[in-house]
Formats: C-alpha cells, structure tokens, sequence
C-alpha cells in the first residue's frame, strides 16, 4: 500500500476538533449527567408547528421548495429578518443587507474569509465562543485576546489592541449571555464599546445567538443598531425553532455585503430552501411571539435549580455569576485546579462539563469550567451538581 499523495494546506494544519464535540461523546455514557453540551432542550422544538408547515411547502410551493434557490437567501425570510430587528433591535436595516447562512457558524467562517489575511490581527473577548476560535483559525490571523470582565471587553483594552502594531480587521463581540460565560453588556457597557470601536475605526462582528434567551430583563438594543456601518450583525434560528435546520443570517452594511455574498456562493451556493421556507411559513404570522416566552419560561426554572444546586453543593469550592439569560453558567476553581485533568474523575462520578482552557485564545486559565443547564431536569441537576463538588472536595483533599 502506497502512502496518501495527498499534501494538506497550511490551513489545514491549523484545524483542530471541538473539545465540546468530543466531550459529547463521552456524555453519551448511559447514567451520565451531563452539563457539557451547549445543546438547546428537544422539548421545546415546535414539532406540530413544522410538520404542518414542511406539508403546507410541499402542498402549494413542492418545485420551488425542492429547486435551487437565490444565494441571498428566500426573500420572504429576508423581509421578516429585517422588519423583525428593525423592531426589536431599533436598527434600520434592509433587507438588501441581509444573507440568509446555513447557521450563524457559517456567517463567522464568511466574515473571516472576506476579512481576515494570513498574519491580520483579530480581538475577541476573554474568554471567547469556542467556535468562532475555530472558524478564524484556518485563515491564520492573529488572534488578540482583550481583557475583559463580566460586562465584557475593557473598553480601553479594546481601544488599545485595535492600534496596536497594525491595525485590527475587526472585534468579533458576544453582548448578549455570551457563551461561554454568560455574561451581558450594560447599556454604559455598550456605549463605551461603540465609542472606543469609533474613535479606533475597529469594525466590529456582533454574534447574537442567545439575545432572545433572556429572564430577568430584556438586554440592551444591539451594537448594530448603534453604529450600522461599522457592525456585521449574526443572528440564528437555532436557540428559538430548531438548531437542525442550520438557518441564520447575516447583516452587512451596503459596501460588505458583495463580497459576503461571492463567498457564500462559494461556499454551498445557498442555505437549503426547503428549510428556509418552512421556517418562514412557522414564524410569517408572529410564532415565535407566543413560542419563545414559553422556551425562556422552561430555561428560567432550569437556572434557577442550578444556582440552587451550586449555592447548596459548590459554596466555598467555587465562585460564579447568575447569567440573566443564555444557557450557562461559568465557574472559577481555586487556583491550582485544573478542570482538564478534573474531567475524567467527573466522569466517572456520573457527570460532565466543558473545561473552561478551550474558550481562550490565549494565556487559558485552567482553573474554569461551563455548565449548561438547559437539556436537564432540576432533578438531574441536582444529581450532577453534587457529584460535581464530591470531586471538587476529592481534589482539594489530594
């Protein structure tokens, strides 16, 4: 047998699995909690709502839904996502600017192939979407992580790292219940933010997947809305309908937006069409109104029975913040603890987290952990959560 002639590209070496992704594996364990996977709960997909749509699509638009469709994306849908942020956002957006993505993971992946060259300097927040570390990666920037709190990037932070050496292509920003912290912008936050990305001329790319997921107060309105000519928006149908249908969207301004749109043709010629009209026949007639308070609803119980269960279980072994929406909670261990290596004894005591180290792009600390609590019942909560300070204690112990 003959070696592989194959030769792989620079980039290539430069891809790497998603920890979350392997982790997942081990979870499926029988007997295991797990509080690992950013997964969102099956039981709050709209079923009934898309099987009686996808019977609509095939019944008055079959060859449409099953044809090659628009890159831009179903028009239609395009309409409903601009008039949907224009009132809720306050942003002034058209639907000229928007493009439909196979999830909002691929609008990251277009974002740095239109924006990013081999050595181009990228800021991201400390920690960051795990994720979007991964589709930088293959372009070879220079992933700059910013010192941030828990409202976000230190706005002189950021306007420092944006002039620094050569100028930074842009500041990908989580505002909203970030993953995987679960932290929030302030509306001061927000304005200080914009005032630094300004005065830096700092593009930013705004990810908002988890804006909706929200319990004690609705968050701020979008950077976007704030400074549209210097913000991509991303926002994603995954958190709300159903995260199989791999539909997001982008929002550009005017002067981006070709060249996101050469690259998404690039990429898979268009979104699935099928999937993009059924999602507009489910949401065409205000859906989501009434379906996504009863998601935010379930997920409130679920972190309040987490915050019950550390505050029971982890009190003096570690320290976190209440998220006020998103799917997370993040933790900081004592010093000297390393998640990575606490993982397999977690294990095998029946549960499971994401190691905080993969959220940074730099200097990761050890010491951190993610908690999703949104796939779990309050009972299995309760059952992981208490496993999870007997290794704590077993570890300190040692």
């Amino acid at each position: 047998m003959t070696s592989a002639p194959f030769t792989l590209a620079r980039r290539a070496e430069r891809m790497n699995p998603s920890i979350i992704r392997e982790i997942l594996k081990v979870t499926e364990k029988p007997g295991i909690v797990s509080l690992a996977g950013g997964l969102p709960s099956a039981d709050t997909f709209p079923v009934e709502a898309m099987r009686d749509a996808c019977a609509r699509v095939l019944r008055d638009a079959p060859r449409e839904a099953l044809q090659y469709a628009a890159s831009e994306g179903f028009a239609p849908l395009r309409d409903w996502v601009a008039a949907h942020l224009n009132e809720r956002q306050g942003m002034d957006v058209s639907p000229a600017q928007v493009l439909i993505t196979t999830g909002s993971q691929q609008g990251l992946d277009l974002a740095a192939k239109v924006l990013i060259d081999e050595g181009a300097r990228v800021l991201v927040e400390t920690p960051t979407y795990l994720g979007a570390l991964q589709a930088f990666a293959p372009y070879e920037p220079d992933i700059v992580a910013v010192d941030s709190d828990h409202e976000g990037p230190l706005p002189d932070a950021l306007a420092s790292a944006a002039l620094e050496g050569s100028r930074a292509r842009f500041a990908y920003l989580l505002p909203n219940f970030q993953n995987p912290t679960g932290h929030v912008y302030t509306e001061a936050r927000r304005l200080a933010v914009i005032s630094a990305a300004q005065a830096t001329g700092l593009p930013l790319v705004e990810d908002n997947p988890y804006g909706d997921l929200w319990y004690d107060a609705p968050p701020p309105r979008s950077l976007a809305s704030r400074w549209p000519e210097g913000v991509l928006y991303l926002g994603s149908f995954s958190k709300v309908l159903a995260p199989g249908l791999r539909l997001g969207y982008l929002v550009a301004p005017p002067a981006l937006y070709p060249k996101l749109l050469q690259a998404k043709q690039a990429a898979d010629l268009h979104t699935p069409i099928f999937n993009q009209r059924v999602v507009h026949e489910v949401i065409r007639n205000g859906m989501l109104d009434a379906h996504v308070p009863t998601i935010r609803a379930r997920y409130q119980l679920q972190r309040d029975a987490m915050e019950a269960a550390l505050e029971r279980h982890l009190a003096g072994l570690a320290s976190w913040i209440r998220p006020m929406g998103g799917m997370f909670f993040w933790l900081d261990l004592p010093e000297g603890l390393d998640a990575m290596a606490l993982l397999p004894r977690a294990v095998d005591a029946g549960m499971a987290f994401v190691p905080g180290a993969a959220f940074y792009a730099a200097a990761p600390r050890a010491n951190t952990l993610r908690l999703s609590f949104v796939t779990v019942s309050p009972e299995k909560i309760e059952l992981g959560i208490a496993a999870l300070a007997r290794v704590l204690r077993q570890a300190e112990d040692a």
